[in-house]
């Protein structure tokens, strides 16, 4: 009986806080309010669902489902994607990367861990600042591998809630979609996963259910970005090595002129 006016109420709430945010107050539009406006969006989602404890239950299931899966990532298959390609053992130059990884965690953007990761990948593992820039940089905007794993789970989470069924062929094409709509994610939070839940034919409004799983998963999926753009540096590194040496040498002569 108290759901009808409940849903009413915090409907009613959010369009009175995007009216405010948007009309009223234009110079406080960053973030002053945005709590309160996400909390009645939420809210509304919330109050919509059938069966409530089901749905809690089901996010929760989200929210370790991304967890184990970018733990398989950050400790099997990115390792050994590092062996593979270097034929060195990937935890020695994992402690080299724990200032990195924490910081990322902490500010929960792989931009604002760029002075970090540059020391880390330069300093403990001594890869040659020419690759560090080059690789980590474009990395940051483009290599969104922890991204691109949250994204795909958002997308299928939601396709079971609205109980789509997701064969061989959607699991492939949403596997394209979500590498693709990662790279959008750096400057536009969550529009790869509007992306993608249109492409699926899916109600975008789901996806304000996934906002309370957020600020846990958006944190941790960063710092897997930036694990991953470190070794990325270190594997092009290993392979390119030896060339920048040559290069060094051949020119040598050129920087001790040059210096004079």
């Amino acid at each position: 009986m108290l759901r009808l006016p409940n849903m009413l109420f915090w409907k009613s709430m959010r369009l009175l806080w995007i009216t405010l945010i948007e009309g009223a107050l234009p110079d406080l539009r960053e973030c002053t309010y945005s709590p309160l406006g996400i909390l009645c969006l939420v809210m509304a989602r919330i109050l919509e669902t059938d069966y409530l404890p089901g749905t809690a239950w089901t996010l929760g299931l989200y929210i370790l489902t991304v967890l184990i899966g970018l733990g398989v990532h950050l400790f099997i298959s990115m390792p050994l994607i590092f062996l593979i390609t270097t034929h060195k053992n990937p935890h020695d130059f994992m402690p080299g990367l724990l200032q990195a990884w924490m910081t990322a965690i902490g500010t929960s953007s792989s931009f604002a861990t760029l002075p970090i990761t540059f020391n880390c990948v330069e300093e403990n593992l001594n890869v040659d600042r020419r690759v560090s820039r080059f690789v980590i940089s474009i990395g940051s905007a483009v290599n969104m591998d922890g991204t691109a794993l949250c994204m795909a789970a958002a997308a299928t989470f939601i396709a079971q809630l609205n109980g789509v069924g997701m064969s061989f062929l959607r699991v492939i094409g949403v596997s394209f979609t979500v590498t693709l709509a990662a790279m959008c994610s750096a400057a536009v939070p969550s529009a790869g996963l509007i992306l993608v839940l249109t492409s699926m034919g899916l109600p975008i409004k789901d996806a304000s259910l996934l906002l309370l799983a957020d600020r846990i998963l958006d944190r941790i999926r960063e710092s897997i970005n930036v694990v991953g753009n470190a070794f990325g540096a270190v594997i092009i590194n290993h392979h390119v090595e030896k060339d920048l040496r040559a290069y060094d040498v051949l020119h040598a002569d050129d920087f001790n002129l040059n210096g004079k």
